[in-house]
């Protein structure tokens, strides 16, 4: 199936950022793309203000959302980012959506929340407390992860095994020494020891690596971006797929349980 990683910089107003993910979602819909992956936060942002994102966090029936939903109603593109969403006084929850045919058909609360490096996520945001759903598309299984879910490998594992053939990662990836190397290290190792396709799609700009990249089952980088804004296609392919699955049956090998979430009991 062909998909897309729409990267931007996301700005401070999110009557701007709406319209810059009306128009991805217009350009990946013209191309034929069947998934549209966007970054983390894209309702507002402002790397002098760090508390702008969960002030100016909308409901799911706000304004951004049904500008969004309105611009999925035309074609069968999935579009999947993340976005804040009030949750209590002065603070918010990192949901990210998933949009299709003017539905939200999906959503998932971040889990793992950026307490690293000097910053502190949990401040502002509560985490999530759920396993991400898996979403059809194409033909193929997606499962959803949000930025520094990627550093925990038990929720890309525990998606594999709950039959997720593509991971999708938006995410917001802060610059700093080995950052990008880190980056790149984790997304392949989380497509290779899952053997399945992950699509991990970065804001790029000031603050922000970008370097959005679909990896194959393989570890094989296969699309990428650099540090601007960009629009990039790749097809991933079910006969890909299977063929790393047969050749490296990592998932019938195990000798691990499936991975549960603490909250689940």
């Amino acid at each position: 199936m062909k998909v897309a990683m729409g990267q931007f910089a996301v700005a401070r107003e999110w009557r701007q950022n709406a319209a810059t993910c009306r128009s991805l979602m217009r350009q990946a819909h013209e191309a034929g793309a069947v998934l549209l992956v966007l970054p983390e936060a894209i309702l507002a942002a402002d790397i002098n203000d760090p508390g702008l994102a969960v002030r100016e966090a909308q409901p799911l029936d706000g304004p951004f959302l049904t500008q969004l939903r309105q611009a999925s109603q035309e074609g069968a593109l999935t579009t999947i980012f993340s976005m804040h969403i009030p949750d209590g006084p002065q603070r918010a929850v990192n949901a990210q959506i998933a949009l299709r045919q003017g539905e939200i058909i999906a959503r998932y609360d971040k889990l793992h929340l950026y307490d690293a490096f000097a910053m502190q996520e949990s401040k502002r945001v509560n985490a999530g407390n759920r396993v991400p759903p898996l979403v059809d598309v194409g033909g193929m299984k997606v499962g959803m992860m949000t930025c520094y879910d990627i550093r925990f490998p038990e929720l890309a594992r525990r998606l594999t095994l709950d039959g997720a053939d593509v991971l999708v990662l938006p995410s917001a990836w802060v610059r700093g020494p080995l950052k990008e190397h880190h980056w790149e290290v984790l997304a392949t190792a989380r497509a290779l020891e899952n053997t399945c396709y992950l699509i991990a799609v970065g804001e790029c700009g000031a603050r922000n690596i970008g370097n959005s990249m679909i990896v194959d089952p393989l570890g094989v980088i296969i699309a990428r971006a650099a540090e601007e804004p960009a629009l990039v296609f790749a097809e991933l392919e079910a006969q890909r797929l299977a063929s790393a699955r047969q050749r490296l049956p990592v998932l019938a090998n195990r000798r691990f349980a499936r991975p549960q979430l603490d909250a689940e009991g």
